[in-house]
């Protein structure tokens, strides 16, 4: 009877669960997606009980597939979205039905009054916590605390996502010292949360998870979640990863210097290393990785896949009535516009800046529309908007940290091979597209339940599992047009942020 592995990889929008041979050979997956609530502005939160029955339902799914007999699933572990904030009493019940997720900037008062007088960079350089503050645990919890004192008054325990997942199937509350490293009081030198920083905060140590290492077992199925899921009591749960840590992992970021670029909905550069890039003025974000003694370090836009997919929704409509994914209609078209769509700029700013933006009141817009321009030009300046602020981005991960020549794209928007082609010129690199494509951050998961479960002695085996289909190398005729592109580029965003802080100021 073969073992298998099953990953679990929670996203925004749902969660995507993997079959896997004992081997790291991917076999089946499924999605079952989850709403995210706007209660207010700035709101952004999702039920615990969703993820859970959203859990249960993929993982029927998975099983029914290809009849795999749940027997044969001896171990499983799940990459989580960051920074939540899963209230719990003494009883282990949750305090709030729906809590808030790590794009949520309803803290923002909280972080500011936290810094007055105090100053941030010293929390940053400690942390490495480099999204904009209040996105943060510790700031959410301070949220709780002003405007739910008696909810907050009842806490016994704050976990994030993947470990209140593996609470419903163990019992155990646990988390892992990536998932802990974006609490906003974790000591990345110490490895461990930090006691000065929770006593400013005001907060116990016990509010907070025992931190094992990922690929720590931490239980096996109660007969409760063995009965709910379909699986055996027999699988071992490994504690799991931060979901930047276990894309990270996937990714080939086992050495130091393997570099990735992720293309989703946000989209940031990671790079792994023995030590974590942090620097004031740039801040990189900074996740503990879920190799021990390793750090992903990272800078990010916030909004690139769903930046291109406003494109689609908002100038394609008609792309979205038809059989054909629009997406692909989408690059037939750009493929027609010329290098530079006509002049023609895109930020794709349009959810705020992030950490590494000097102000996160800058938003997305066209630059340079003319009457010439077609549909075509449009969605080509979206697709090398997104490619040129990665590569800002990019730039300041290099004066920081030693980068490979190669760069691995993973993610939705790493399948169009105009995109890819794009960044090789934009960047200067060449893109590696591996048969793990969108799976990365699944891969990472699995990984780690493969180690817990002692199928694996390490990580080595994830270099073999990629499989290498095809490079896209710079060509130097275009990416001398795209540097002359950059440059204008970098001037025009630094006008973007005066506008953002103006508009916001004002109107």
């Amino acid at each position: 009877m073969q073992d298998h592995l099953i990953a679990y990889d929670f996203g925004t929008g749902g969660i995507k669960v993997s079959l896997y041979t004992a081997q790291g050979e991917s076999i089946a997956s499924a999605f079952q997606p989850y709403d995210t609530l706007y209660p207010h502005a700035g709101r952004h939160e999702q039920r615990p009980d969703d993820w859970w029955d959203s859990f249960i339902e993929a993982t029927k799914t998975l099983l029914a597939a290809p009849k795999i007999d749940p027997k044969t699933i001896a171990a499983l572990a799940i990459s989580g979205h960051s920074l939540g904030v899963v209230p719990l009493d003494a009883g282990g019940e949750l305090l709030l039905s729906a809590t808030p997720i790590w794009s949520d900037m309803r803290a923002e008062k909280q972080a500011k009054e936290f810094f007055a007088g105090r100053g941030e960079a010293a929390w940053y350089m400690k942390t490495g916590n480099g999204f904009p503050a209040h996105l943060y645990t510790a700031f959410k919890l301070l949220w709780y605390r002003e405007n739910m004192p008696d909810m907050f008054k009842k806490i016994a325990v704050v976990l994030g996502t993947k470990d209140y997942i593996n609470y419903r199937l163990t019992g155990r509350i646990a988390t892992d010292p990536s998932y802990a490293s974006g609490s906003g009081f974790y000591d990345l030198a110490k490895n461990g949360y930090d006691g000065g920083l929770l006593g400013e905060f005001g907060f116990s140590k016990t509010m907070f998870p025992e931190i094992v290492p990922a690929t720590h077992i931490i239980g096996t199925l109660t007969p409760d979640a063995a009965r709910a899921t379909g699986l055996s009591r027999r699988a071992k749960v490994a504690c799991g990863g931060v979901d930047n840590s276990c894309m990270a992992l996937g990714a080939r970021g086992i050495k130091d210097g393997r570099v990735y670029t992720s293309l989703g909905s946000s989209s940031w550069i990671a790079v792994t290393s023995h030590k974590p890039i942090l620097d004031e003025a740039l801040r990189p974000f900074v996740f503990a990785h879920v190799i021990p003694g390793m750090y992903a370090s990272a800078t990010s836009i916030f909004a690139a896949g769903s930046s291109f997919q406003w494109v689609r929704n908002q100038i394609c409509r008609d792309m979205l009535t038809g059989e054909e994914d629009p997406y692909v209609l989408m690059n037939a078209e750009a493929a027609k516009s010329p290098v530079g769509a006509g002049k023609l700029l895109f930020n794709p700013s349009l959810a705020g800046g992030s950490g590494s933006d000097r102000t996160p009141s800058v938003r997305g817009a066209y630059i340079g529309l003319d009457l010439k321009h077609t549909r075509e030009d449009l969605i080509r300046s979206a697709m090398e908007g997104i490619a040129l602020s990665l590569r800002i981005a990019l730039d300041r991960l290099k004066e920081m940290s030693p980068v490979s020549g190669q760069m691995l794209i993973v993610g939705g928007g790493g399948k169009s091979p105009l995109w890819r082609q794009m960044f090789a010129d934009i960047y200067g690199l060449e893109i590696l597209e591996t048969s793990v494509g969108q799976d990365a951050g699944s891969l990472g998961a699995a990984a780690l339940a493969a180690v817990g479960a002692g199928f694996w002695k390490d990580f080595t085996p994830i270099d073999s599992i990629h499989k290498l289909i095809g490079i896209k190398t710079p060509d130097a005729k275009t990416q001398g047009e795209y540097n002359k592109i950059l440059d204008v580029y970098r001037q025009v965003n630094e006008r973007l942020y005066e506008i953002g802080d103006l508009m916001a100021e004002n109107l």
